[in-house]
């Protein structure tokens, strides 16, 4: 009977342990962790594991992978001239365009896809872009809000190579970003 029973507790026990290391392995399945403004402004989802970097004159907030340091997510706030929705900025198309120029053989950057969104009566531009750089290939998505005149952009970036293994959290991070107030 204690055979028995120590038997079956050390299977229970490997199975524990497989799902616990199952759940906190990353890729395209990780968990994900909220983020608030201080202000309680707007808020988004992020890849668990991740943690925030402070960077001076550059994203309101960024976060990086600890393991894969070069996977990021940042958020960029711009005051726009004008209180203007997003519509007024264009499409999709002409506003991924505007923020990445236009597609020619000199541009590093290049707009894959674009679609839009509405939640809660805000429209949203999601953006799917590459970056190709001297050192390497990036694929980033992205999406652009408009709310009180400031244009919000929170993209998600990683190499090439890991796109297709992060690609569905990234679509999940980005899409989560919204308002509270």
């Amino acid at each position: 009977m204690i055979k028995l029973f120590r038997t079956s507790f050390k299977s229970l026990l490997a199975i524990a342990l497989v799902l616990t290391l199952g759940a906190c392995s990353t890729g395209g399945s990780a968990g994900l962790e909220p983020f608030k403004s201080q202000d309680g402004r707007y808020g988004f989802l992020f890849p668990t594991g991740w943690t925030r970097v402070a960077v001076d004159n550059g994203p309101e907030v960024v976060y990086h992978d600890l393991i894969n340091s070069d996977e990021t997510l940042s958020l960029v706030i711009s005051k726009l001239e004008n209180e203007v929705d997003l519509d007024d900025l264009g499409g999709a198309d002409a506003v991924g365009e505007r923020l990445f120029g236009e597609k020619n053989s000199n541009n590093p950057i290049q707009l894959i896809d674009v679609s839009e969104r509405e939640v809660e009566q805000r429209k949203f531009y999601d953006l799917e872009y590459s970056v190709d750089s001297e050192v390497n290939r990036r694929h980033e998505f992205a999406t652009v809000v408009v709310d009180r005149g400031y244009l919000y952009t929170l993209a998600a970036s990683t190499s090439e190579q890991r796109w297709s293994k992060m690609q569905d959290t990234f679509k999940r991070v980005v899409s989560s970003f919204t308002f509270f107030i």
